[in-house]
């Protein structure tokens, strides 16, 4: 299992650093206390449904927290891998960020409303902490995309696991998917629907795909489509999207597009891509 604890100073991105690791997989928990973790890891040890955890503690567990050490050190000795991601930002960065959204430091009270005080006090508590880290990430001049892709960096073993990519197949009868990135319409190919020995199949059979792919146009279209989507997915990935969907749509959502859809799918599997499928009008 593959245990992570993200911590650092507040208003640094542990956020939005934990959503990232929740888009490529991991299961997050936010705010708790140190002394339940190693419990909570031990049960999640034990589930074999569960590979990848996140758990997001810091100085709003108050003293609490300042047991994190003990039980960081406690899940080693029991044999659990655990890393420790720390977000930090510069001074600066993080009094403008207070400004901006007019949040409650977690230390206000103890710095009588000084968020500059706060601020200190913060970085001073959480300096061992920080030395001890696994990965410090600075979040000062990232923008959203740019920390996810350095979180994502750290975590994933291929840029491609980034983002999962959807190819839907439907009918425009039932209306356009409104969940989809890019649509694209087949209806301009040779429709299966009007050979009575294919009327009843779908694109999932051999028949119906060896029927639409066996012309010209179709696989005019096909390579271009795919050559197109090749070029954009490294762009997405870049851009941070964590989900794209592919829909393909013809009359009634059961021979062209779903074709369509298997194709781009198992384009995508030779590349290594993260692929789910979807017909959603096949059986309608």
């Amino acid at each position: 299992m593959e245990f992570v604890i993200v911590t650092g100073i507040s208003g640094s991105g542990k956020s939005s650093a934990v959503k990232v690791l929740e888009d490529i997989g991991f299961f997050c928990i936010d705010n708790m206390p140190p002394q339940l973790i190693p419990n909570f890891a031990a049960m999640c040890n034990e589930n074999t449904e569960i590979t990848k955890v996140a758990i997001v503690t810091d100085i709003r567990g108050g003293a609490m927290f300042f047991k994190l050490s003990e039980c960081i050190a406690k899940m080693h000795i029991a044999g659990i891998d655990i890393k420790v991601l720390f977000l930090e930002a510069s001074k600066e960065v993080l009094m403008k960020r207070y400004k901006e959204t007019r949040r409650k430091h977690p230390l206000d009270e103890v710095s009588n409303g000084d968020i500059s005080k706060a601020i200190d006090a913060e970085i001073e508590l959480l300096s061992e902490i920080r030395e001890d880290a696994d990965y410090i990430v600075d979040s000062s001049f990232l923008s959203s995309g740019q920390l996810k892709e350095q979180i994502a960096d750290l975590f994933l073993d291929k840029p491609t696991d980034r983002m999962m990519v959807s190819c839907m197949s439907f009918g425009f009868k039932y209306g356009v998917p409104s969940e989809a990135d890019l649509v694209f319409d087949v209806r301009c190919l040779p429709n299966p629907f009007y050979l009575p020995e294919l009327k009843h199949k779908t694109g999932r059979d051999a028949e119906v795909r060896d029927y639409v792919m066996k012309f010209e146009q179709s696989r005019v279209l096909r390579d271009k489509l795919l050559d197109m989507i090749e070029f954009l997915l490294p762009h997405y990935v870049a851009e941070g999207k964590s989900r794209l969907v592919i829909a393909y749509g013809c009359t009634g959502g059961k021979h062209r597009s779903v074709t369509f859809a298997e194709l781009t799918a198992a384009f995508l599997r030779e590349r290594e891509c993260k692929v789910k499928i979807l017909h959603r009008d096949i059986e309608k």
